[in-house]
């Protein structure tokens, strides 16, 4: 059994008004339109999370709304002061408390902390662009054993901007069929093996 964490840093932000302080800057466009993407991603690519962890920074949790909003996600949703300028050690002490029930978490946060996290995990040097995410498959039966020893294996990333959903959903249609293929061929070769055995079983039988 291995558990999922699904990174995400927050989508695009915007610095329009200079008088707001970092904690309140909101999503510009483009921003919005990233986070809605990657909504609709989590839905076609069968990836819901069990839970959302995310800053509470307004770019943070507008990306969490708006995730949560074009991915049809009924779960819960927490809020947590340490993600907002916090390293890797601030994500893992939060992922330390969740309960075992929960296979797949996505976290939503900051650079470079969160960037950080990721690099810990998985053992490489890899950027995380704003509104990207990492999908981490890691050797974990319990969450309470995470630490920066993990090992995460990356099995997706996604970046809007490189996304185009028409071909996410025509990769995914194509995985689809090319398992029930290796399903049939499994099952045939079942039959077959079933077949051969009956058959020797009958010469057997019929030389006594």
């Amino acid at each position: 059994m291995s558990k999922t964490l699904l990174l995400m840093r927050h989508a695009k932000s915007s610095w329009k008004d200079k008088e707001l302080k970092d904690f309140d800057r909101p999503l510009k466009k483009r921003g919005l339109e990233a986070a809605k993407l990657v909504g609709k991603t989590l839905v076609i690519t069968d990836s819901l999370p069990d839970a959302v962890l995310t800053s509470p920074a307004k770019r943070a949790s507008e990306t969490a709304d708006l995730v949560i909003e074009n991915s049809g996600y009924q779960g819960t949703t927490e809020y947590f002061d340490s993600f907002y300028m916090g390293e890797p050690e601030d994500y893992i002490n939060v992922l330390r408390e969740l309960p075992d029930e929960l296979d797949r978490v996505l976290v939503i946060g900051h650079n470079p902390g969160l960037e950080a996290l990721l690099q810990v995990l998985e053992g490489k040097v890899n950027a995380l662009p704003t509104g990207a995410v990492a999908f981490l498959e890691l050797e974990l039966k319990h969450w309470r054993d995470l630490n920066p020893s993990t090992v995460g294996e990356l099995v997706n990333f996604w970046d809007p901007d490189e996304m185009d959903l028409e071909e996410i959903e025509e990769k995914m249609a194509k995985d689809k069929k090319d398992k029930e293929k290796k399903v049939e061929k499994k099952e045939e070769k079942k039959d077959k093996k079933v077949k051969k055995e009956k058959k020797e079983k009958k010469e057997k039988k019929g030389k006594k």
